[in-house]
């Protein structure tokens, strides 16, 4: 059978594509299409202030802080999650929402569906738009009534503002905890050099090896200088006087007086080697006091870095800041009538005289 391009007359390609397809779109949008109602909610993620009083003290202050862009996308991941979708289903029962039959047989959620395919469908259903400008995240839930579109856009804020505490509450706790064994470690380390210290004071009987070793050193040379002296004057009396002479016996008795304490100094000086008890003492004094002072400034540097933690957890913190809260609408958004019927419309006019022109150039030809 030979194709005519005559039969394809302009009446009939009116009719076949722009009547048809009208008639199509004006019964699918006036028996079948189902309103579909949105919910509008707009939000940030904010970073708090952290004001530094005086003496260290941190505080939060009650300022606007910048808003966290990164976060924000975080954020914007999440609410698409399929985490989160599953989590709305239970709570809200969404699946039985959109499988309910009244529904537009396109934009339903035939039941039996696979979980992947929910979350599939879930995210074609909350449209996420966020602004570089400004850093503000829009959140737009779609619902066959307003109530349901509604509640699910309240109860993304509410999964969201979770997520946004427990996120920024966790990395904070993370650091403060790291610091603080830090901290931990470093007292015991202290404690265990000044304990050190004390017992080798207790077990030595001394208090402070340096000070006794810098005193036994000044009286030793008082005696040598004491003993000296006498001696001297000794040589004097006896150029003079008898050696039984009241006086150079006198003198004698306290140059052998001198000369035992001296050697009675000596003696508590060393040890039972010759060595020198009082410097080995000292030594070994000088070892515990260096670890007790490295032990010291361990803290201090511990404690600086808790303390620069705890500034750097609170500048962490974020809180989720609600713009705009979620809307209820009074028409239905979805769908467009008017717009997808005059679309439809142009689009059958560009068809119709597109395959008006095909068909007069095979006519042309076939004469």
């Amino acid at each position: 059978m030979k194709f005519k391009a005559s039969a394809l007359t302009p009446r009939r390609l009116q009719l076949a594509l722009i009547a048809v397809p009208m008639i199509i779109g004006a019964l699918y949008y006036t028996l079948v299409a189902s309103d579909r109602y949105t919910s509008e909610s707009i939000v940030a993620v904010k970073s708090a202030v952290v004001n530094q009083g005086p003496g260290g003290t941190v505080s939060l202050g009650n300022g606007s802080g910048l808003l966290s862009w990164e976060d924000t996308l975080y954020l914007l991941d999440y609410v698409h999650s399929g985490t989160l979708a599953r989590e709305l289903d239970a709570q809200l029962k969404l699946r039985e929402h959109f499988e309910q039959p009244r529904a537009d047989i396109f934009y339903r959620l035939w039941p039996g569906t696979s979980v992947e395919w929910w979350v599939r469908y879930y995210r074609s259903r909350v449209e996420l738009e966020f602004s570089d400008v400004n850093g503000l995240l829009t959140i737009r839930t779609q619902g066959f009534d307003p109530d349901t579109a509604q509640k699910v856009n309240r109860a993304i804020l509410d999964h969201a503002e979770r997520f946004v505490n427990a996120f920024s509450n966790r990395v904070a706790a993370e650091q403060m905890k790291f610091s603080q064994g830090e901290l931990d470690a470093a007292s015991k380390r202290l404690h265990e050099a000044k304990a050190k210290v004390v017992a080798f004071q207790t077990a030595n009987k001394i208090l402070d090896p340096v000070a006794q070793s810098a005193a036994a050193t000044a009286l030793t040379a008082e005696l040598q200088a004491s003993i000296a002296r006498q001696e001297a004057e000794l040589k004097s009396l006896l150029a003079f006087m008898q050696p039984n002479a009241p006086q150079v016996v006198t003198l004698r008795d306290q140059i052998a007086g001198n000369r035992a304490q001296l050697e009675a100094e000596k003696a508590r000086t060393t040890n039972a080697q010759g060595g020198d008890r009082l410097g080995t003492l000292n030594t070994e004094y000088q070892s515990l006091l260096l670890a007790s002072a490295i032990a010291e400034d361990g803290y201090k540097s511990a404690s600086a870095a808790l303390e620069a933690a705890r500034i750097e957890a609170a500048r962490k913190i974020k809180s989720l800041v609600i713009v705009e809260p979620p809307t209820q609408a009074e028409t239905a958004e979805y769908p467009r009538r008017i717009y997808n019927l005059l679309t439809l419309f142009a689009l059958c006019l560009i068809t119709y005289a597109v395959v008006r022109l095909v068909a007069a150039t095979i006519q042309e030809h076939q004469d």
